[in-house]
């Protein structure tokens, strides 16, 4: 078998599925109840970190008593899950590009969640066989903006960081993209679309419904 030329790397949470909003639900309740002060109006200020990371993040700003952070970010993930399968659904476009991807070479999976989230998750919008490798920041010292979680991906597929085109939605991830030399396309939430971070994406989209093939082939041959 050929080795192949590219590789396309996908950010799950907020770009495959709309969870980014059920994480913040899940951070107001479980959070909230141990006395961290969350935006309620829907902004996830750690949004794109791996979720120890965020528990780390909230301990140090308001300490609380009771629950270890290993067991807070147990009961955020439990609840995460929950909510999910409750509520999740696929984003537009989602389906379509992870296909059409696998059409040009390996398609893998790069997420901040945790591998036991991200079988629930696949599971619940209809991809779980969609990916020849599938990648989980837990397994690695650093979490996005770092691109660690990328660069494992990238080698888990033999394809070179600079011939994969990552697909994320956060700021963090974005960074993460570049920071690791790769095609970026980025499709923000419309509250972030104009955060620095964004501007060095390589393609900015509303909706991966909008994405354009052609252009992004001649991305990566370039």
């Amino acid at each position: 078998m050929a080795t192949p030329t590219r590789a396309a790397i996908f950010d799950m949470d907020g770009l495959l599925v709309d969870s980014e909003p059920l994480w913040h639900v899940a951070e107001l309740e479980i959070l909230g109840d141990l006395g961290v002060q969350l935006d309620r109006d829907g902004t996830r200020q750690t949004k794109g970190m791996f979720v120890a990371e965020v528990v780390d993040h909230w301990h140090e700003q308001f300490p609380w008593g009771g629950p270890s952070r290993p067991e807070v970010v147990e009961q955020i993930l439990d609840r995460v899950g929950e909510l999910t399968i409750e509520r999740g659904q696929v984003l537009p476009g989602a389906i379509e590009t992870v296909a059409a991807m696998t059409e040009r070479g390996p398609v893998a999976l790069a997420s901040s969640t945790p591998r036991r989230l991200i079988e629930v998750v696949l599971g619940h919008i209809g991809l779980a066989d969609a990916f020849v490798a599938i990648c989980s920041a837990e397994d690695e010292a650093w979490g996005k903006p770092h691109p660690a979680v990328f660069l494992t991906a990238a080698a888990a597929v033999e394809v070179a960081p600079q011939r994969c085109v990552v697909f994320e939605d956060s700021p963090a991830g974005v960074l993460a993209a570049k920071a690791g030399r790769m095609v970026c396309v980025a499709v923000p939430e419309a509250s972030e679309r104009h955060v620095p971070a964004m501007g060095i994406a390589d393609i900015v989209l509303d909706s991966l419904v909008d994405l354009d093939h052609a252009f992004l082939d001649t991305l990566l041959e370039a």
